[in-house]
């Protein structure tokens, strides 16, 4: 058992890719430790699906919210302390289906908070529902005859939200996951970090994504926006590259909020009947 990890029993199926996304997380964690950040300013959200099981096996602040309300609570604990370095873990289904309003206006927002997402294509824990990043023709329990929708492409989504970090990883490749973790979570806005990960249980894409991932290098921040579109989360021969794909810099909205709070008191009884 290591530093970082409860002794709560672990119940992801076994061969899960949870099991290296934690590892990832936990690494890049620990070396945002060694930078000066400390253990107990870190606090992670999540909402419900197999990807909210870390919040009982990680050794750090949590909260569990409710189905995709990961992300404000996430939004309410950054503004309510902005010393803590708050980051939130979330499903496709959890934050692409079920609180996809709450992504995208964090994004909008550019709330100083770290979004990653575990990204396995299904409601896994609800046994293999469709999400949004289903592919069409998924045969699920609620698609028997297969999805008839076209999937999302959530990097570009994010871009166009307004996003200053957007990166994809793969849970195969901790070293690389814990570098992102890192970066996403040490960059001043909103960060958000796609991580595709396996489900052993209904969507087994180990095979595939060990032949297709290729990890992004020497790129220029056009071609490396370009290449979001190389993988459309529905095409079985493209490559899939992972890395950063975008990083800009604007004013977070904790810090807009913080400017413009006036320094002298406000009497509130004043200001009440002046705009009534």
């Amino acid at each position: 058992m290591d530093e970082l990890t409860l002794s709560t029993k672990n119940t992801w199926c076994p061969g899960c890719g949870n099991f290296s996304l934690f590892e990832g997380i936990k690494r890049g964690l620990l070396k945002l430790e060694k930078r000066g950040n400390l253990r107990e300013n870190f606090v992670l959200t999540t909402g419900v699906g197999c990807h909210a099981k870390i919040a009982d096996y990680i050794k750090i602040n949590t909260f569990y919210g409710l189905h995709g309300r990961a992300i404000p609570i996430a939004e309410g604990i950054k503004i309510g302390n902005p010393k803590l370095n708050v980051f939130c873990c979330s499903g496709d289904g959890d934050s692409y289906s079920q609180g996809m309003a709450h992504l995208i206006h964090a994004a909008k927002r550019n709330s100083n908070i770290t979004v990653i997402i575990h990204d396995n294509h299904n409601f896994a824990l609800t046994v293999k529902q469709f999400t949004a990043t289903s592919p069409k023709g998924f045969k699920g329990t609620s698609t028997p005859f297969g999805n008839t929708e076209i999937p999302i492409n959530p990097l570009k989504l994010m871009i166009a939200s307004g996003a200053t970090f957007v990166a994809r990883g793969y849970s195969n490749k901790i070293d690389h996951l814990a570098r992102l973790v890192e970066q996403g979570i040490q960059h001043k806005g909103f960060s958000f970090i796609e991580i595709l990960q396996p489900c052993v249980a209904w969507v087994n894409t180990f095979k595939e994504y060990n032949q297709r991932i290729y990890e992004m290098k020497g790129l220029t921040k056009d071609k490396a926006i370009s290449l979001i579109e190389e993988w459309d989360y529905n095409n079985h021969k493209s490559n899939i590259p992972i890395g950063i794909f975008y990083q800009g810099n604007r004013d977070s909205f904790e810090g807009e909020k913080t400017s413009n709070i006036p320094k002298k008191k406000i009497d509130i009884k004043k200001l009440l009947k002046k705009n009534i």
